[in-house]
């Protein structure tokens, strides 16, 4: 609980933490809302591929014209202003700058502009959970044997779930589930960019439709982001995705105890030490009431029966039979949070979530029968959506990841609901994403391997 007080430490000394942030959308422009009332802090440069998009972004979010107008980097540096810039590659290596925040949402460019902020020695903010998916695992060991900092993105869910669980074992508790809320229905796998306003219209009214990416926003709908982001869960914290992929049983929030236990103590899940999404909708399509859809949660076991007796008291949402309560947290505030991750990545050396393992994938699954000769259309799109999977399943198999199964082509047909495999596609096995996977993939062979200097 000090990173306040360090970040003043380092504007009293005229240092302060310097930031290139890559990648002007959504989740970008929230980090800048809140960027330049955080004493402290500077953000360098703004890299993205439209500069008249970012630029427009910066003023949405309150930034005065003279404030991104310096000319070059090195002015941005000197006179506290911020670049703005097409050139990732140039932000990454500008020697001033000391986090890389990635926020493009496109894993072979998250990748790649990973390897290039470990190459210069840069702290890296992984808002990028799609690429984490892909290769987090071993993206975090390169950056740790190279002395820098790869974190997950405190403010989007993953991270917040990682201190969720933290909080729990370092209370002494044993973690039984931890996970998030979100708005499910089984139908939901097949939606498409063209169906979406199908399912947003019943819960959210979006006037300019223009002012979404319909194609970004199904993930959310089609059950895709939530296998990625449990797998980014699962591969920093040691819980192991269920056999079956995420259950999404409908929870209130007062019911996460009762539900998000393990099915021979009543509850809905396969077993314990697992990760589970609870769904805002009941199968018959009537909304849970107190739902969790924009929150986290961790439930946890009271092992004696003193504790037990302390969870009913201090009113921790205990299960009916007491031994099992939950801590949520109602809401993420996604990038007008992010600050704290760059904090503690430049002041602390510390992540606020980082892949430890690789024991959780998102394999990609058609979402109707496909035909040989299709080109794969990746997340969100028409043709595949995301399921969370065991690592050893997916290595076993052969399965192809979802943050891979962009403009490729498929080699056969596929029936609806199948698991893709690297064989069903035409790839370029000289692509950096394919590479990097693929490297992971021999690296981390045995999928609760942790990341260690001392693995192989």
């Amino acid at each position: 609980m000090n990173l306040h007080t360090m970040l003043l430490e380092r504007e009293a000394a005229g240092r302060p933490v310097t930031v290139g942030l890559i990648g002007a959308g959504k989740f970008g422009t929230m980090f800048l809302a809140q960027a330049p009332l955080t004493r402290g802090m500077h953000v360098v440069a703004v890299a993205d591929l439209d500069i008249a998009r970012a630029k427009s972004q910066l003023r949405t979010a309150g930034w005065p014209e003279e404030m991104f107008s310096a000319a070059s980097l090195g002015e941005a540096f000197k006179s506290r202003r911020t670049h703005v810039t097409p050139d990732a590659a140039a932000l990454i290596a500008f020697p001033d700058v000391d986090v890389i925040v990635e926020a493009t949402g496109v894993p072979p460019a998250g990748i790649r502009h990973a390897l290039s902020a470990i190459a210069h020695g840069k702290h890296i903010v992984m808002v990028n959970v799609e690429a984490d998916a892909v290769a987090g695992p071993l993206l975090a060991r390169k950056a740790k044997a190279a002395g820098v900092v790869y974190s997950l993105a405190w403010g989007d869910q993953p991270a917040l779930i990682c201190e969720h669980v933290d909080w729990a074992r370092a209370c002494g508790f044993k973690v039984i589930a931890a996970g998030k809320g979100t708005r499910y229905e089984p139908h939901y796998h097949r939606s498409t960019p063209d169906t979406l306003w199908d399912i947003l219209d019943k819960y959210l009214k979006i006037e300019d439709r223009k002012s979404i990416n319909p194609k970004m926003f199904n993930s959310f709908v089609d059950g895709t982001k939530s296998g990625i982001e449990m797998t980014a869960v699962c591969n920093a914290t040691g819980l192991v995705p269920q056999s079956g992929g995420l259950g999404f049983p409908p929870a209130t929030r007062f019911e996460l105890a009762d539900v998000c236990k393990p099915r021979d103590a009543d509850g809905a899940l396969e077993k314990a030490g697992v990760t589970e999404v609870v769904s805002s909708v009941y199968r018959d399509g009537r909304d849970v009431p107190h739902h969790l859809a924009l929150g986290t949660y961790v439930v946890f076991e009271g092992e004696s029966d003193y504790a037990r007796r302390c969870f009913k008291e201090y009113a921790m949402l205990p299960d009916q039979s007491g031994r099992y309560a939950a801590l949520y947290r109602p809401i993420h505030m996604i990038g007008l949070e992010l600050g704290v991750s760059v904090a503690s990545a430049a002041l602390r050396k510390e992540p606020t979530g980082a892949p430890t393992g690789f024991r959780s994938d998102v394999a990609a699954i058609a979402k109707r029968a496909l035909k040989r000769g299709e080109m794969l259309d990746g997340e969100g799109g028409f043709c595949v959506w995301g399921k969370q999977v065991p690592a050893e399943r997916s290595l076993a198999a052969g399965f192809l990841p979802l943050g891979l199964a962009h403009d490729v082509r498929l080699e056969r047909d596929v029936a609806e609901g199948e698991c893709l495999s690297w064989s069903d596609v035409a790839y370029d096995t000289n692509y950096l994403a394919v590479k990097v996977r693929r490297e992971m993939e021999a690296a981390f062979g045995r999928p609760n391997a942790a990341v260690t200097s001392e693995s192989p």
